[in-house]
């Protein structure tokens, strides 16, 4: 039997066509930012192979509602920008995040910058894991202060979340929502109102 150019090509092909849907799959289920280490091991795709089908991913989807972003070489697909209203309005949390690892996070939000060592004692030790947690995805910088660091929110946190970078001014809500504060004012008993 002989072996074609063309046969060896076509195969070739239809592999690559087949990583490119396997690892689609997994970044649209997945919803949460992955390594390539946890896609390789998921998909069994080729590391070189992976990062060709990541950025060709990147493109095909650049004018879609869709878009599949890459940070700190973490990936995840997510709704583009000008979409996330519709995705907010469905929408009742975020499974990315625990209820407490939301909590700590609104913390840090909301009393930056802060000493690692008082969001500590706020929350207790769980608090550390979150920490490490929202420093691997980017979402806050942390700078040795003494014994302990100091916790502020990084630009990754307003590009993560849509909040325009030009009002920096956040405030938690009672059901410990991180919101834009933009036009809102606080009245004494400490309502909010628009």
């Amino acid at each position: 039997m002989e072996i074609r150019k063309e046969s060896v090509e076509e195969i070739d092909k239809e592999i690559e066509a087949e990583s490119k849907r396997k690892v689609e799959a997994a970044l649209f289920i997945a919803g949460k930012w992955m390594s390539l280490q946890e896609l390789v091991a998921l998909t069994d795709v080729n590391p070189i192979l992976l990062k060709k089908i990541l950025e060709d991913l990147i493109d095909e989807y650049r004018d879609s509602g869709i878009e599949v972003i890459n940070q700190n070489n973490l990936w995840k697909m997510d709704v583009s920008k000008p979409y996330v209203w519709i995705v907010n309005k469905l929408a009742s949390g975020n499974a990315e995040f625990s209820k407490a690892e939301q909590e700590t996070l609104a913390i840090i939000a909301y009393k930056q910058p802060i000493k690692q060592s008082v969001v500590v004692k706020i929350r207790g030790n769980k608090a550390y894991e979150h920490i490490r947690k929202f420093v691997e995805m980017g979402l806050i910088t942390k700078k040795k202060i003494g014994h302990t660091a100091e916790l502020t929110l990084s630009e990754n946190f307003y590009d993560y979340f849509h909040v325009d970078v030009g009002n920096k001014n956040l405030e938690i809500v009672e059901n410990k929502e991180i919101i834009n504060s933009e036009n809102k004012t606080e009245k004494k008993e400490g309502t909010k109102v628009d």
